[in-house]
């Protein structure tokens, strides 16, 4: 189903982010993972893509093994850094013949390794979608197209007004919706819907939500999502917990639904779970929302 028609409708979507695995039991655990958390009926789950492709084996074969074994809409993250054009046309074929509808087109960051990154094809996130539209345009394949967004603003440019020039690129080029980095306050997520609204983007915006479940976890965070905010209120819940790690957990898990259930009440497009490859903690947010409840009596 094409990433238009999903997010279509008045009523806000709720989709999830994985992760390829590097063992074959941990595979087998994210499997188990989806199979829990599609009792939450997500409009679609989101599949990422290793710096410069270094999972991109990985990544594909999960994204056919979940259109094979599973019901979901099921995207995959591509990204351009490093990247050239038969590389990309070669993986657009692959999932256009796979029955992939939709991508998520990212710039993606260059390899910690000290070996120098090739320059590739992209320099740009819109140059990545404008390929995208042609290769759909040539091959009569309609990719269905989401681009990133940045509440807190990009780390990689500090001037806010560029940074709405440069999401404004992605939309022209072809983009049908922009899915956001992880924010721990709501207020920088409304700001920057108003943003976009001012700058003329006028598609829909998921905000990106990742539950606090350990102080590693967090650390962790703050190593994925350069640039990233932690509210001092956060900060200092979890500082009562005294290192408990059961209460690190029920302390993320309320901050998080309290940010959800803010988020629903101004009207989100939609929900973007960063799930860690973990069910429990976004399992346990839509039950105290009354979702899961409603979705199963639907």
């Amino acid at each position: 189903m094409h990433i238009r028609e999903i997010l279509s409708g008045s009523e806000p979507k709720f989709s999830f982010e994985y992760f390829p695995p590097k063992t074959e039991e941990a595979v087998e655990g994210l499997f188990r993972t989806i199979s829990e958390l599609q009792s939450c009926d997500p409009a679609f789950v989101s599949m990422t893509y290793g710096a410069c492709g270094t999972t991109r084996e990985a990544t594909r074969s999960l994204v056919q093994r979940l259109l094979r074994e599973t019901k979901v809409n099921t995207i995959p993250h591509l990204t351009c850094v490093g990247h050239s054009e038969r590389e990309i046309s070669e993986l657009l074929e692959c999932y256009a013949g796979a029955g992939v509808s939709n991508i998520l087109a990212l710039r993606g960051d260059p390899p910690k390794s000290p070996v120098a990154t090739k320059p590739g094809d992209f320099p740009y996130a819109s140059d990545l979608v404008r390929f995208i539209k042609r290769f759909s345009d040539r091959h009569g394949h309609d990719f269905g197209i989401g681009v990133a967004g940045f509440p807190e603003g990009h780390p990689a440019t500090p001037n806010r007004m560029l940074e709405m020039d440069h999401l404004k690129a992605k939309i022209d080029a072809g983009a049908d919706y922009i899915c956001t980095q992880l924010f721990f306050e709501n207020r920088d997520f409304y700001d920057f819907r108003d943003r976009c609204e001012l700058t003329g983007i006028a598609v829909p915006i998921l905000a990106g939500i990742m539950p606090v479940t350990s102080l590693g976890g967090l650390k962790r965070m703050a190593e994925l999502a350069a640039g990233a905010r932690f509210p001092a209120k956060l900060l200092r819940a979890l500082a009562r917990a005294n290192g408990d790690d059961a209460v690190v957990r029920r302390i993320g898990v309320h901050y998080a639904t309290t940010q959800c259930a803010d988020l629903l009440d101004h009207e989100v497009d939609g929900i973007h779970f960063y799930t860690l490859n973990q069910s429990s903690a976004t399992v346990e947010i839509f039950q105290q929302l009354g979702l899961r409840t409603a979705f199963a009596a639907a």
